[in-house]
Order: structure tokens, then C-alpha cells, then sequence
């Protein structure tokens, strides 16, 4: 015998058949079992889900918004000089101004930060954009169409055209699938953009600065902003914006994980000094829409680990019942020379091992299930198309997740066996004999 007394016995029983345990006692702890086996799976077929659609969201949403924007010329100011407790010292309005430099967008961009992995020269307008059937406000995007091109998505997700066509000078955009059929617009059609953030003063008034630009390229993004975004070259909307010198352009940052966002943001401030009032992050724009998905599969998540927790807790009053049954068996072992810590143990060994057959059934069918999803789905005849594809539901298992769920299935399974447990360790040999 290769290990304790109290896990042998703890297995021997958990594996015995039906004929050995009274039917009642049987019948509560394979429940508890197929509890633990059927919540564990449903936890990981949800939890899998919800991160395929957290997933496809920071995929259409944060493809299109930027991930950190840092807005006109930053300032880095030293830490005002402390004043010593024995001498106090003023500084001369000269010597602090000697304490304060400017940086430059272009020093900005070429100072490596881990997590950033690409910058680009960019300018975003509120505009209106006016077809022949239709008016529409959209954010007008000015880009730097080689930088698009190696590092978003946008760009592998057009329909038609492509953003090298965004050459300078040609007033051409790219649209979205959404908004040009808003607008009714084609490849090649015509569109007139308004902007008031460049107004003009004519002999009729106040009037915003406009022009006839040319769709030369859709994309679908499958997102909530496909219909309020165009993109253009950079230049030319500058020109638009009556700012050729691009005197009030800013700097976008493409980061390798947008949700790794505060680490970055820490960085500029703490290394090259950027001030927060001059940065502006996806969060300002889609934090709201993340943080109701967070909620949302953290109170799903918490509903099916409730679910595990009452399947767990079945097996108290199945390991009560057995205490109750087995006194007399627990008195002759205690009269053997067991340890009342040793019985102890037979009980909390025998809730793990029905946890360890709940959670090994639940995980086996919640990675089967969760792979096969959309097929299964497709079999019952309710298919869901939420994926980029158009393919079903976005599925993206985490194997550390689902390992910590396990585990903690598990950890529910021992806590419920510590009262019985304990229950049986307090047995007296003398009196459990006398009522044999």
C-alpha cells in the first residue's frame, strides 16, 4: 500500500456500487456529482462564449477608434525643487522657466515604450457628409494610409479598394459598408464633406469649409462604427481643415494589446512626461460598452459558480447520512488505533474524490461541447452568426480560465466535506458501540 490508510478507504468507498450505500445515500451523492459536472460544464460553454464576443468587440470596435491619441504639444514640467526645512528658498520666475521643456510629437514617436508598436501623424474632424439621398455626421479621419495598411484591421477587412488608393492631393475615402448604404453611395460616387470646425466668413454669412471628396474603397468591420467613420489622406485633411502645415495635428499610438492601455499611458507620463490633459484613450469613447460586457460575464460567471457551489454542498448531507451509518464502522476503526484526524481526513478525501469525477465529467463535456457549439447549434436548427466570418459564435477558451474554474470546483467540493468531517472525528467509540 503505496499511500495512506484514510485516502484508501476515502477511495474504496467512493467507488463502491450502489449495493454497499443505502439507496437514498447513493442517489444524493451521484446527484451532487452530475450537479458539479453539469455546472462546470455550462460554465465553461459561457465563459468560452463571452470571451469570443469580448473578443470580436476589441477586434471591430478597436480596430476602427484609437488606441491612444496625445493631442497638440506636450509640455514636461520638473517637480517643483522642495523647500528645506532650515532654509527656505524662492526661485526666480527665470530659473523656473529654465525648469521647463517642450517635446515634440516626433521626439515622441521615436521614444521606445514597450507595448506600443507603431505611431502614426493623425487628425480627426467632425464632419457632415451629404450625398444625393441622404446626410449623415461622421468622424473624418485623416491617416496615414502605409501605416494603416501594416498595422489595423481595417485594412485586411475592405470590400472594395484598398487605402493606398488614399493618395495626397486626390480628396478620395474610404467609407463603411453601413454608411454607404445610409448614403446610397458607391465606389467612384461623389460625396460632399462639411466641416464647421473650419468655418469660413462669406458675403452670405458664416459658411463651414466643404468638399467634394470621391469613395474610392468600403470596408466592413462588422461594428457599431462602420457608419460614423471615413478615412483620408492625412494631407488632405489638413487642406480641409484650412491647416496645410498640419499645425494641429496629433499623435495616434497603435498598441499590441488596447486593453494593456494603462501601462502605456503610465509610461508617457512617468518617462517622457506627457501631460494626461493631452492624451485621450479608446476608454473616453467604448469604455462604457467594455465595462457592461465585463459586468455582464462577471455576473454570469458568478450565477453558474452559485450553481457549482449548491451541486458542492449536496455532498454535506450526503457525508452526514454516511457518518450517521457508519458510526459503529468509525467506533472499530477509533478502537483499532485510527486517529480521529485520520477519519477525519477518510471523509474529506471521499467529497474530493467526488469532485474530482463532477468536475473531470463537467470539463471533458464543457471542452467537447464548446468546440462542437456551432455545429451543434447548426444541428438543432438555430444557427447564430455573431463571429467576423458570419460563422457562428466567436469561441475563444482560455486554458488558465478554465483550469482555475476547475480548481475552485474542487476547493467548494472539500469545504462541503469539512463539517461531516469533523462530525466524524467527534464520534466516541464507547457510545457508538453501546448503540451498536
Amino acid at each position: 500500500m503505496f499511500y495512506p490508510l484514510s485516502a484508501f478507504i476515502a477511495y474504496r468507498y467512493a467507488k463502491s456500487n450502489k449495493a454497499s450505500q443505502t439507496s437514498f445515500v447513493s442517489f444524493i451523492n451521484r446527484f451532487s456529482v452530475a450537479g458539479i459536472a453539469l455546472g462546470l460544464m455550462a460554465l465553461i460553454i459561457v465563459v468560452s462564449v463571452m470571451n469570443g464576443l469580448e473578443g470580436q468587440l476589441k477586434q471591430r470596435i478597436l480596430g476602427i477608434v484609437p488606441h491612444i491619441e496625445i493631442t497638440k504639444t506636450p509640455i514636461i514640467s520638473e517637480s517643483p525643487s522642495r523647500t528645506s526645512s532650515e532654509n527656505e528658498v524662492t526661485e526666480t520666475p527665470t530659473q523656473t522657466a529654465e525648469k521647463t521643456q517642450t517635446v515634440t510629437l516626433k521626439e515622441i514617436s521615436e521614444t521606445p515604450i514597450e507595448g506600443v508598436v507603431a505611431t502614426m501623424a493623425y487628425r480627426e474632424a467632425e464632419a457632415v457628409v451629404q450625398s444625393r439621398s441622404d446626410l449623415r455626421g461622421v468622424q473624418v479621419h485623416g491617416v496615414q494610409p502605409e501605416v494603416m495598411i501594416e498595422h489595423t484591421l481595417v485594412a485586411n477587412n475592405m470590400e472594395q479598394g484598398r487605402f493606398s488608393d488614399l493618395t495626397e492631393g486626390s480628396f478620395a475615402a474610404i467609407i463603411g459598408r453601413s454608411l454607404a448604404i445610409k448614403l446610397e453611395a458607391r465606389v467612384g460616387d461623389r460625396l460632399r464633406v462639411m466641416v464647421a470646425g473650419a468655418s469660413v466668413y462669406t458675403p452670405f454669412g458664416r459658411m463651414p469649409s466643404q468638399r467634394l471628396v470621391t469613395v474610392v474603397g468600403v470596408f466592413d468591420m462588422g461594428s457599431q462604427m462602420d457608419d460614423k467613420v471615413m478615412y483620408m489622406n492625412l494631407k488632405d485633411v489638413n487642406r480641409l481643415m484650412r491647416d496645410p502645415k498640419g499645425s494641429e495635428q496629433s499623435l495616434r499610438l497603435f498598441l499590441n494589446d488596447a486593453f494593456n492601455y494603462q501601462a502605456v499611458v503610465s509610461a508617457l507620463t512617468d518617462r517622457v512626461g506627457v501631460s494626461a490633459n493631452n492624451m485621450k484613450t479608446w476608454r473616453e469613447r467604448q469604455g462604457p460598452l467594455f465595462d457592461a460586457v465585463k459586468m455582464e460575464k462577471n455576473m454570469m460567471t458568478l450565477m453558474l459558480l452559485l450553481i457549482i457551489a449548491v451541486a458542492a454542498f449536496n455532498i454535506v448531507s450526503a457525508l452526514v447520512m454516511v457518518v450517521t451509518e457508519k458510526q459503529g464502522d468509525i467506533a472499530v476503526l477509533q478502537t483499532q488505533g485510527m486517529l480521529p484526524s485520520s477519519v477525519m481526513w477518510i471523509f474529506v478525501l471521499n467529497g474530493l474524490f467526488n469532485g474530482i469525477k463532477g468536475a473531470g465529467i463537467g470539463l471533458v463535456l464543457g471542452v467537447v461541447i464548446t468546440l462542437q457549439l456551432n455545429n451543434i447549434l447548426d444541428l438543432i436548427g438555430s444557427p447564430l452568426a455573431l463571429a467576423a466570418d458570419g460563422r457562428g459564435l466567436p469561441i475563444e477558451m482560455d486554458v488558465v480560465q478554465i483550469a482555475g474554474i476547475a480548481l475552485l470546483s474542487l476547493l467548494l467540493c472539500v469545504l462541503a466535506s469539512v463539517y461531516p468531517a469533523r462530525k466524524a472525528m467527534k464520534i466516541a467509540p464507547s457510545q457508538a458501540l453501546q448503540n451498536e
